[in-house]
């Protein structure tokens, strides 16, 4: 079974994923943004883009990914992954039931003035112009649509453990 956590840059998916891992046993943690990174490595490169999520190879490669580490690990993949864009996401998750791959999913989420303090105030990456551009398609997301498909978690006042703990709690161990 694949735990998704979703939410914008910042929010705290990534620390959240390690916690999640160490909390559900014979897990692991795949970051899909590993195939995106793959993708840009390609030379010469693939046509211009602001986001490699937008290249229609990435997709389709996440699931294949996902499906062939779960085939050979069996377990529960933790994957801390933004994805915005529904018809993304749709694809994503299509294509991970069609391998009968259950996903929980489940969004982090904050109020935009503790998400922008979060990424002013990151020690690892400091403040990002990258994760401040993503702050406003976020907010679109969710009203639109984001927040229907998915668990929401409201990471305002909690710290990455309690929301780890949240998430372990909600998930569906029966449908791995």
């Amino acid at each position: 079974m694949i735990v998704w956590l979703n939410g914008t840059h910042g929010v705290g998916k990534t620390t959240t994923s390690a916690l999640v891992q160490e909390l559900i046993p014979d897990s692991r943690v795949f970051d899909a943004e590993k195939v995106g990174e793959t993708l840009m490595d390609i030379k010469p490169g693939l046509p211009q883009t602001d986001n490699f999520q937008h290249w229609p190879p990435w997709r389709p490669l996440v699931v294949e990914t996902a499906r062939r580490i779960l085939d050979y690990t069996g377990g529960t993949l933790v994957m801390p992954m933004t994805v915005l864009v529904e018809p993304y996401w749709r694809e994503i998750s299509d294509g991970l039931a069609h391998h009968d791959i259950p996903v929980q999913h489940f969004v982090l989420h904050a109020d935009q003035k503790t998400l922008r303090r979060r990424i002013e105030e990151d020690t690892v990456l400091g403040p990002s112009w990258f994760r401040f551009e993503y702050l406003d398609p976020y907010a679109e997301a969710s009203r639109t649509w984001l927040h229907d498909a998915a668990e929401v978690i409201d990471t305002t006042d909690l710290t990455p453990a309690q929301v780890a703990l949240r998430i372990v709690e909600r998930v569906d161990t029966t449908a791995s």
